[in-house]
């Protein structure tokens, strides 16, 4: 027998900007999101029944009329009343919504804010995901695309060797990564815009402090801390990419490199990723 297995739909890589002129200096809120709805919607792949899928289209027409009602607060907020509507459809049985924020600041003129000029941050992206079902909502929230640097207090040693391995041991190399991490929380009704901002300052805070003898010891001590610190996270996702920096050698050119110039990498590149919890009591 053949039969259809999970299956999901909906929009994604909406784009989404709104600019609030009544705030000084003028905020602009610019976000990537993305729909997916589970439920009754075998018939379409199996029989060719469009009864019951609402239009991709419709759930962008939708994004955009929340942004004028739903976009005052968190991007969790936002998420949240998306995700609600959605279930107001009998067929569908779970709503999911991913949004991406896009940060921008006012620029500095002569020690002040700009009142209308605006410079896209470069200090990672602001992510939540919410995904409801009638009987429960989850929500997390999390950063990406930081891109953060130890210049000492990092090092990987002990490791296995056999006859392909040629990485010498360091004691103190330097240590860049791209951060995604993730953090579920436990309630769905905390203040998330406060909250994000201490949880993602004691990510920042702790990757500075720590000495890391790997990045896998990295990942644990950075998660335990956000987990020891703030009672409303559950669990923490981190993925974080070893972007390597080699020494150049210029023994060859007469020049002593102490530990001054390295090339930068990006492919092929050492992934890290692991999962911290609370454990049970």
């Amino acid at each position: 027998m053949i039969e259809l297995s999970a299956n999901r739909y909906g929009k994604a890589a909406i784009r989404l900007v709104r600019v609030d002129r009544d705030a000084t200096p003028h905020r602009v809120r610019d976000l990537t999101i993305a729909i997916a709805l589970e439920g009754d919607f075998a018939a379409a792949h199996t029989d060719g029944d469009n009864a019951n899928v609402i239009a991709t289209d419709t759930m962008k027409n939708t994004a955009y009329a929340f942004g004028v009602e739903h976009l005052t607060g968190s991007i969790e907020a936002y998420a949240a009343a998306l995700a609600s509507h959605f279930l107001g459809f009998g067929q569908v049985a779970r709503a999911t919504v991913n949004v991406r924020e896009h940060v921008w600041r006012s620029i500095d003129v002569a020690g002040a804010p700009a009142t209308d000029a605006l410079v896209r941050s470069g200090e990672g992206t602001r992510l939540a995901t919410v995904a409801a079902t009638r009987g429960e909502i989850t929500v997390e929230a999390g950063v990406e695309d930081l891109v953060v640097m130890k210049t000492t207090r990092s090092g990987f040693t002990g490791f296995p060797r056999d006859r392909y391995t040629t990485l010498p041991g360091a004691d103190d190399r330097l240590m860049a990564t791209q951060v995604t991490a993730v953090w579920r929380y436990g309630a769905p009704d905390i203040d998330f815009d406060a909250t994000w901002q201490a949880v993602s300052g004691t990510l920042l805070e702790v990757f500075a402090e720590h000495d890391s003898p790997s990045v896998q010891t990295s990942i644990w001590i950075m998660a335990n801390a956000m987990l020891e610190r703030h009672e409303e996270v559950d669990e923490v996702r981190m993925v974080l990419p070893n972007l390597h920096h080699w020494l150049v050698d210029l023994a060859p050119f007469g020049i002593d490199n102490d530990r001054q110039v390295y090339v930068a990498t990006t492919e092929p590149h050492g992934l890290i990723e692991a999962t911290v919890r609370r454990g049970e009591v």
